[in-house]
């Protein structure tokens, strides 16, 4: 961010912005406009996330819901997420992989479990690694009954590069993907027309599921609380940010 004097704050991008209040989204009436999604209730689930905690925030009820229903689910970690706190000085990048790591297996344990399989493409640089992680994806995803994967317009770098990239390979193996935001509550408004909603759908949370969830996304301390008292350590999910991932319903995009 810089400022002037006299004028208003430049930020680099929306998702270091001032966000969008949470109460303004659950008092929005465009909800009961979205159409209900049905997730598989037998075979196998891909869900692919491009940090440890993106799986979770955008799905981590659904991975309830399909584990409760006997459905296998693999999650795939693109990055380990070590650059979430770059200019820390109390944990590195190669202490924040590890921590990440862990953190991820005990969220998804609350969820019901899942296979993990970890990519370990560079956390700010999976554009430049697309080809290859289409080719991973297309050896994971064949004879799956769904992908859950980044929406490709969350207006970050990773989540759109892993989405294309997903995107390419479900078409290749022929496998039906759907996309979960991220930030998109963070930047976007009720009604937003960056935002497609027309293609959009909700999957609604049972209490059980929604309570899973809400353990699962307290597993990632590391995101969700300060890693120390200086600027650069600063929780990366504060408690307004983790209000956007707590409803009783998740978002989709075709």
């Amino acid at each position: 961010m810089t400022q002037q004097p006299g004028r208003q704050p430049v930020y680099a991008n929306p998702i270091q912005a001032p966000g969008t209040d949470e109460d303004r989204w659950r008092t929005w009436h465009g909800w009961t406009e979205l159409p209900e999604f049905e997730l598989p209730t037998e075979g196998r689930v891909v869900v692919v996330a491009a940090h440890p905690d993106d799986e979770v925030l955008g799905a981590g009820g659904m991975m309830a819901l399909l584990n409760s229903s006997g459905v296998e689910v693999t999650v795939v970690s693109v990055t380990d997420g070590e650059q979430s706190h770059a200019g820390s000085r109390t944990v590195t990048p190669r202490q924040l992989t590890g921590i990440r790591a862990e953190e991820l297996r005990n969220a998804l344990a609350e969820l019901g479990g899942a296979r993990i399989v970890r990519l370990k493409v560079p956390d700010t640089e999976t554009a430049f690694h697309e080809p290859d992680l289409i080719a991973s994806l297309s050896e994971l995803l064949p004879g799956a009954q769904l992908c859950l994967a980044p929406w490709i317009g969350d207006v970050h770098g990773d989540h759109e590069a892993v989405g294309r990239a997903a995107l390419a390979a479900c078409r290749e193996a022929d496998v039906p993907c759907r996309m979960y935001p991220v930030w998109l509550w963070h930047w976007a408004q009720p009604g937003d027309s960056r935002v497609p909603w027309p293609s959009a759908a909700r999957v609604p949370l049972p209490d059980e599921a929604l309570a899973r969830k809400r353990a699962a996304v307290g597993h990632f301390a590391s995101q969700i609380r300060p890693l120390g008292s200086a600027p650069e350590d600063a929780a990366v999910l504060p408690p307004e940010e983790l209000a956007h991932h707590l409803r009783p319903f998740e978002v989709v995009f075709e």
